[in-house]
């Protein structure tokens, strides 16, 4: 009898407590602690991707995860011809198809495509075939059989088309004409599809249907059936390792299932439920494209995720309860820079605070040297032993004045050119940076950028939008501002790099009164409000932002400091003392126990 050591290589490990790293996928082992053989095995997980340029259902995508065109679709009032290239975090405009169409199918690459089929309206099925070599379209041979709401699958040169508004018809394509060849068993429109012109999985479709059918080049026989019903789902894959997910019959559904050349099983579910979706890829990298829940106006989907196959089953982010201030605050300022077991926290209101500092170091907060200058709703920045505070309020002035902290006590730093509250901050006590903010009465949201040398403060280049109320973190050369008013709950995210602003991804909970941390490729925003206070929380990646684990309690006219993976949330309105403590989530091994069921 073969062994295991002899299929694996290694041979049964006996330990006391279980393997923490990346090796450990396949090995099986002994735990004697616990008295159970385990393992480690892969586990799916979905993750947001780049928005479309251009929201639509109804959609193609061909390519990989990496790599892929999404042409066509429906954007809620027509059809249209856009068609948008993914780099694997971005979606970039390229040339139109010459058509405008939707429900229709396509195969091939990024570079090497082809799209068949489609509705240009209501009633109006077309047969029309268009190929795209990397930079333009052009029309080929037409299908036999005009259709929409049809799959297709294989390459520019070799694919296949299959069901839809001609709901068995399958026919082949072989790079300048379509051929009839054997159909479906089961007659099916909205269904899904995987693999090569010689070995394919078509599965699901309207009617709802569990249907199955592989595909061998010549002939369609059924196979194992989805674990439930779905029509209006998309696909991944090949003929023994697929990936079927979303679905709107019955629906809409985020649920995914894994298809392993035998058997359907259920996998982890999208975070948006969605059919009339595109979809592309692997089985173990996989893309889902645009969609809605259901194809009539209104609800289109922009929204783009990234299936992965991981053997990493992360721990979810938490938010915990930390230690108390020593007085309820808000309107404070954090030193954005400073750490979760090494925080500082200065000014804000009540009037006995307004020159108040505290220090934290991971459980408690003590008392700091006090400010000079009186105020709340500052920009801040540096770390708890090199602080820096700038502007402020302190009434009925709004204030220029600087001042730094050494660790135990303030001094005078360089003015501001000019008095600014509410505004951003980010950057060192050396190296720092103020933007947006509000000035004087009648002078309204500020677009204006300060740099601060360690000494005095220069220009920079302005922001996009005037805004105060926003979050502010990252360095000086490599900043973040986002959210803010007016109007009430921007949800603009800008980025700064040591000389001029770009556009950044938009947050998905528009807000003011918000706080962050952390730096310009992985930040954390929190709180704030959207018309009402919010607890929301949601991460940067550089790109784009994704919603986390929400705080306890919501918000606004809070402080906030750290890291993405370790931030600090302090005080706010309604006046509070409470501190918490975030921490990010924590990629862990996915342990299965093995059974001799």
């Amino acid at each position: 009898m073969t062994t295991y050591k002899e299929i694996f290589g290694k041979p049964v490990k006996v330990v006391s407590s279980d393997p923490t790293d990346a090796g450990a996928e396949g090995q099986v082992w002994y735990n004697t602690t616990s008295g159970t053989f385990k393992t480690v095995v892969g586990v799916g997980a979905w993750s947001s991707g780049g928005a479309l340029n251009t929201a639509r259902n109804q959609a193609v995508g061909v390519g990989l995860q990496t790599a892929s065109i999404a042409f066509a679709g429906f954007n809620g009032t027509a059809r249209v011809a856009n068609a948008e290239e993914y780099n694997g975090s971005s979606w970039t405009e390229v040339s139109d198809l010459n058509t405008a169409r939707a429900a229709l199918a396509g195969a091939g690459t990024q570079d090497a495509a082809i799209a068949f089929g489609g509705a240009t309206g209501p009633s109006t099925n077309v047969a029309l075939t268009e190929s795209w070599n990397g930079s333009s379209w052009s029309e080929v041979g037409d299908l036999n059989t005009a259709r929409f709401n049809l799959s297709g699958f294989g390459i520019n040169t070799a694919a296949i088309a299959v069901g839809g508004s001609a709901p068995s018809v399958t026919e082949s394509w072989n790079g300048s004409s379509w051929t009839a060849v054997n159909n479906l068993n089961t007659t099916r429109a909205n269904l899904a599809s995987a693999g090569v012109q010689t070995a394919a999985l078509a599965f699901g479709g309207n009617p709802s249907t569990t249907a199955s059918e592989s595909w061998d080049g010549t002939s369609w026989t059924a196979t194992n059936a989805l674990p439930a019903a779905k029509g209006s789902l998309a696909g991944s894959g090949t003929q023994t390792a697929a990936l079927a997910f979303g679905a709107n019959l019955p629906g809409p559904l985020a649920s995914a299932e894994s298809w392993d050349g035998t058997n359907w099983t259920a996998t982890a579910s999208m975070a948006t439920a969605r059919g009339y979706l595109g979809g592309c890829g692997v089985s173990t990298a996989s893309l889902a494209v645009g969609g809605s829940s259901n194809p009539a106006p209104g609800n289109i989907k922009s929204n783009t995720e990234e299936f992965n196959l991981t053997i990493y089953s992360p721990i979810a982010a938490t938010w915990a309860s930390g230690g108390n201030l020593g007085s309820g605050r808000q309107s404070s300022t954090a030193a954005v820079t400073s750490t979760q077991t090494a925080g500082l926290v200065f000014g804000g209101n009540p009037t006995p605070l307004r020159t108040a500092t505290e220090e934290y170091d991971g459980a408690s907060w003590t008392a700091g040297g006090a400010m000079s200058n009186a105020r709340y709703q500052a920009g801040g920045a540096g770390t708890q032993t090199a602080g820096l505070v700038f502007g402020g309020y302190s009434p009925p002035p709004v204030l220029t004045a600087t001042e730094e902290y050494d660790g135990s006590s303030w001094t005078s730093g360089g003015a501001l050119p000019a008095a600014k509250r509410v505004q951003g901050g980010a950057g060192t006590q050396t190296a720092g940076l103020g933007f947006g903010g509000y000035g004087n009465p009648g002078t309204g949201a500020q677009l204006t950028t300060e740099e601060y040398n360690g000494s005095s403060w220069t220009a920079g280049g302005n922001m996009s939008t005037a805004r105060f109320y926003l979050a502010g973190f990252g360095l000086q050369t490599a900043a973040l501002g986002t959210g803010g008013t007016p109007p009430a709950t921007l949800d603009i995210t800008e980025e700064y790099n040591g000389s001029s602003w770009t556009a950044g991804g938009a947050l998905n909970t528009g807000r003011n009164n918000l706080a962050g941390a952390g730096i310009q490729t992985a930040g954390v925003v929190f709180a704030g409000t959207t018309g009402s206070n919010t607890a929301a929380t949601e991460l940067y990646d550089g790109s784009s932002w994704t919603n986390t684990t929400s705080m306890a309690t919501a918000r606004k006219y809070l402080a906030g400091l750290g890291t993405q993976a370790a931030a600090l949330a302090v005080g706010g309105n309604p006046y509070t003392a409470a501190t918490e403590e975030f921490t990010g989530e924590i990629p862990a091994l996915g342990y299965k126990t093995l059974t001799s069921s």
